[in-house]
């Protein structure tokens, strides 16, 4: 019986193994994002981008800051998906109220500040984004959108918006009649 139970176990293990080859089962990441402003930045990234809000979680007591996450703040998560799918992108909201004031950086252009620099999400319908920004009072940064430049798909256009953090977020996808003659 235990050769038995040992062989199965040993057999499951290679299974899985195989099936999961990578050291990535999830192909996609998530992305915390500590904001100033809860309530504004769950409003610019469901209304006018078109994230939905799943349920969130908390991280509470010793844990936030035996990890380093912070300095002894609980943490309140915000779960924003892009579609229904299992492994759709996920960005996580928290706006953290810990000993340390959080600073807000001046991004004036992507290479502005180190890091993270911006988010690229890819849309069905521009304009769409673009209504949703000018309803909420948000304004296309510089000159975008913009076809994007020779050599890469000519039926394809970047708009770039900032959110309420001034973070950039990239919008990309088709190119339409109406965005062309912009």
């Amino acid at each position: 019986m235990k050769a038995l139970l040992s062989t199965l176990s040993f057999l499951i293990i290679l299974t899985y193994s195989q099936a999961n080859s990578s050291n990535f089962p999830n192909q996609t990441i998530d992305l915390g994002v500590v904001v100033s402003d809860i309530e504004k930045s769950l409003h610019f990234y469901k209304n006018v981008i078109g994230f939905q809000e799943k349920e969130g979680f908390k991280v509470a007591g010793k844990f936030p800051k035996l990890v380093g996450l912070t300095d002894g703040a609980n943490l309140e998560i915000h779960v924003l998906k892009l579609g229904e799918e299992k492994t759709a992108t996920k960005l996580k909201l928290m706006q953290v109220n810990g000993k340390k004031k959080t600073r807000i950086l001046e991004q004036s252009y992507i290479h502005t500040v180190t890091g993270f620099s911006y988010l690229t999400i890819f849309v069905n319908d521009v304009e769409q984004v673009i209504k949703n920004a000018t309803k909420y009072g948000y304004k296309a940064h510089a000159q975008s959108p913009q076809i994007l430049p020779a050599g890469l798909p000519q039926d394809v256009c970047l708009l770039m918006l900032k959110d309420p953090d001034g973070n950039f977020v990239e919008i990309v996808g088709p190119l339409t009649p109406k965005l062309k003659n912009r």
